[in-house]
């Protein structure tokens, strides 16, 4: 796990604030405040290219649908191969939400 070299108690400080979140508009504002809109967008197309390489669509498509470059759909793939299977865990929530508020 490379985030173990980064732990401490800021990082602890970012991770406590995140979870402090209580609903999508604190989430929203929270993170206008803290990135740029560029970071933001780029945090968002990441977890879109794992949703995209779950569901078996090709780079050609996820680079085209997502304008991500093959290097971050490489990384991103290589996260949900090898990774701490975290794409997997928040996409399967998102997915059972989603189904819920259909219901």
């Amino acid at each position: 796990m490379q985030i173990n070299k980064l732990r401490g108690k800021e990082l602890d400080q970012l991770f406590k604030s995140v979870l402090s979140l209580q609903d999508l508009e604190e989430c929203y504002r929270f993170f206008d405040d803290l990135c740029t809109i560029n970071e933001i967008q780029s945090l968002a197309q990441r977890l879109d290219v794992a949703r995209m390489l779950r569901e078996g669509n090709t780079y050609h498509k996820i680079e085209t649908e997502t304008g991500a470059s093959t290097a971050t759909i490489s990384r991103v793939k290589r996260c949900l191969n090898f990774g701490n299977d975290t794409y997997e865990m928040v996409l399967e929530r998102i997915k059972a939400e989603k189904k819920t508020e259909e219901e």
